[in-house]
């Protein structure tokens, strides 16, 4: 027998001791999934070990776990238990194969899963495990998550502490950990869904909330996983839309449902936390691209400026040159009563004006743009942001502000001295892959469409931390 092969089978009296006595293991049968469907050993879990299972959930396995591998013969499982037991995993087979199991038999599917726009719909009615490290779990999470680290599943007393009145959906940052925990919560008898893409599939969800319906449409597209912000804009069945997101899909989805056109497609700045759609959408349906003169893209687009006016259906969107968080950032009003301000005022916050490494000059442009172009408008003008922070509540499950409220934000109170001395002292981890989106968004970088949710994992991080 080859060494790897010594001290990893184990006999089905064993096998059915370990589970009688809730020894924490994993349970993998690797038999064609219909068979496995039909009858399997109760508590296992139906496995494929192809490339991706090595690559991407064999190593997420704590290597302290036990793991049991069923096949029928016993062969299969006997190599692959071998194989896995030179990468260090304590791994075992079952001897005799599937029809030497005289114990328990179950029937039907495992490996439950729930995409990411089903979870939205459910939100507040599951109980959100993330089974990351607890570092990782700090950094970023879906709100309402309760943090477990996979390798603490396999304990008793914590497993113990999860709800069992409530849908459960393992969480983690692409669906490989959470795969593994949902097998060790069914060892204990507990249902759960894994969460398909992970927290980089949560990211790519919009949701869509109208927020003016006449004479102007306003729709607000939010990214839910994210905070991010953007806008399709009605007038005379002619839109426009302002800050695009992935899958962009969405805004021709609602457009034709509507029985709208988008003619005219805007960014504000270069963003440096989400790829923008913008290039894309103008493509796909035959809209003018329109982007800041002052931001130097490699790309050819109808660039604009301070005071342009560019006319839609019954209405007309004016251009601000609002630098400060970007050097070419605008802002756009539409019929003087919204105001669409890219990164530069949030409903909580104001742009943070320190990723492009020009902290200093860029606070000053801040301040200028804050006090003497934005807040300037007249003091009910609704105020749209391209993001929101994650404890900013919602307002009829929208977000913005006005004028007036930006008036009473932090820091605005205060000269231009101060206000750029306590801006620039402000630090804040950065969004994540920021410089690879600014080169992609620039048109320097080709976009790969398939890495679009692991660049944008993560939150936003693009307002000052003013409190």
């Amino acid at each position: 027998m080859n060494q790897n092969n010594e001290n990893i089978g184990i006999s089905a009296d064993q096998l059915n001791k370990d589970l009688t006595q809730q020894v924490p293991l994993l349970l993998f049968d690797l038999r064609l999934k219909e068979d496995f469907e039909q009858s399997h050993v109760e508590g296992s879990v139906h496995a494929v070990c192809n490339a991706q299972a090595k690559e991407k959930i064999m190593a997420k396995i704590p290597k302290n776990t036990k793991i049991v591998l069923i096949s029928e013969p016993e062969e299969y499982a006997r190599e692959t238990a071998s194989m896995m037991k030179a990468f260090g995993l304590d791994a075992h087979y079952l001897e005799g194969g599937f029809s030497a199991w005289t114990g328990k038999i179950a029937s039907g599917q495992t490996g439950k899963t729930i995409t990411p726009d089903e979870l939205a719909q459910k939100l507040g009615s599951v109980f959100l495990l993330d089974v990351r490290n607890n570092e990782e779990f700090t950094e970023f999470q879906i709100p309402g998550s309760v943090n477990i680290p996979l390798g603490e599943l396999f304990d008793a007393n914590i497993i113990s502490k999860i709800p069992k009145d409530k849908q459960i959906v393992t969480i983690c940052p692409h669906g490989n950990r959470a795969m593994i925990a949902s097998f060790a919560l069914a060892r204990a008898g507990i249902d759960s869904q894994t969460l398909v893409g992970g927290l980089a599939g949560w990211n790519q969800v919009l949701k869509d909330v109208t927020i003016v319906n006449e004479p102007t449409k306003i729709i607000q597209i939010q990214k839910i996983g994210k905070g991010c912000l953007s806008y399709i804009i009605e007038s005379d069945r002619e839109v426009v839309v302002i800050d695009p997101l992935y899958p962009f899909e969405k805004y021709i989805d609602i457009s034709k449902q509507e029985g709208f056109q988008i003619t005219k497609v805007f960014d504000t700045h270069q963003h440096a936390d989400h790829v923008s759609a913008a290039r894309d959408l103008a493509k796909v349906t035959g809209a003018e691209l329109y982007l800041s003169k002052y931001e130097g893209y490699d790309f050819d687009a109808n660039f604009v400026g301070d005071a342009d006016e560019i006319s839609f259906g019954k209405t007309k969107l004016r251009v601000i040159h609002t630098p400060g968080h970007t050097p070419g950032s605008l802002s756009y009003v539409i019929d003087e009563k919204y105001v669409f301000t890219g990164d530069i005022l949030f409903v909580e916050s104001i742009g943070r004006p320190d990723l492009r490494d020009n902290a200093e000059e860029f606070t000053e442009d801040l301040y200028n743009t804050l006090h003497n172009k934005l807040l300037k408008l007249s003091d009910d003008t609704i105020v749209f942001p391209t993001h929101h922070g994650e404890d900013v509540e919602s307002k009829g499950n929208a977000f913005y502000s006005t004028i007036q409220r930006a008036k009473k934000l932090p820091w605005l109170d205060i000269s231009k001295q101060e206000f750029i001395k306590k801006v620039v002292a402000t630090t804040r981890p950065r969004p994540m892959n920021y410089r690879k989106i600014i080169s992609v968004n620039k048109g320097e970088l080709e976009l790969v469409h398939s890495e679009i949710p692991d660049l944008e994992i993560g939150p936003n991080r693009c307002a000052v931390d003013a409190s």
